[in-house]
């Protein structure tokens, strides 16, 4: 299955410009890639602070976009963004698939350290997503620091392991070691995507998206603080 990571800095709370610009990253991959990883909040950027960002999750405009995008582009789509669902914010992660199949999770483990938990509620269900006959679990940033939750527990509940985040810099090592971790315990391929650029909380995010597969080969690597899509194609057959 060809997988693309799509690395990039979001603009800070600007929904319309964001959507823009992913608009014309994915328009490119029609035709080359199945599956795009955007990061985390890719609309708007980790502004956790700002809950009149969050979209009616009922009448969302992202959410239409998504639907508009892997349609047209024929393409899976897995990310997060923020939404409102009956009064709560989450910070939600979807697999939207061209032929209008939709799984949502949201995130379980929210970053108190940042704020995060003040604002919004968390998940309480881990999400699969089957898409191709492949499956896939969804987990969002922080929800990477904790291995049960991420646990593969019959060995066969997943095939790939999703993460998207806004994972900076200064953290970047428990990133870059904790995904091979994953791959390790779990037996499975673990497909992480994160950005790059500032935001406006002053937090530098250098990016180390990657997918690692069940021998711990990195299929793909960004260079620090690199903009750009890359395209692996994962064996389901080693998996």
């Amino acid at each position: 299955m060809k997988i693309a990571l799509l690395q990039y800095p979001i603009v800070w709370a600007d929904v319309n410009a964001n959507l823009l610009a992913w608009e014309a990253r994915l328009e490119q991959l029609s035709g080359k890639a199945e599956l795009a990883l955007l990061p985390e909040m890719f609309t708007t950027g980790f502004c956790i602070d700002e809950p009149q960002q969050a979209e009616d999750f009922s009448n969302s405009t992202t959410l239409t976009k998504l639907r508009y995008w892997a349609r047209t582009f024929d393409i899976a789509l897995f990310g997060s963004f923020m939404v409102n669902d009956g009064g709560r914010l989450y910070n939600r992660a979807f697999f939207v698939c061209p032929d209008g199949t939709e799984t949502f999770a949201d995130k379980r483990h929210l970053y108190a350290h940042g704020g995060e938990a003040q604002f919004f509620s968390p998940g309480h269900a881990r999400a699969v997503a089957e898409y191709k006959g492949v499956r896939f679990a969804m987990l969002v940033c922080y929800d990477l620091r904790f291995p049960v939750w991420s646990r593969n527990r019959s060995g066969a509940d997943y095939d790939i392991l999703l993460y998207t985040a806004n994972w900076p810099e200064v953290r970047i090592k428990y990133w870059d070691a904790l995904l091979p971790a994953r791959a390790v315990e779990n037996q499975c391929v673990v497909c992480a995507v994160n950005r790059v650029g500032d935001d406006n909380l002053g937090l530098h995010y250098n990016g180390h998206s990657t997918i690692v597969d069940t021998h711990l080969c990195h299929l793909v690597e960004f260079a620090d603080d690199q903009s750009g899509t890359q395209i692996a194609d994962v064996s389901i057959d080693q998996i």
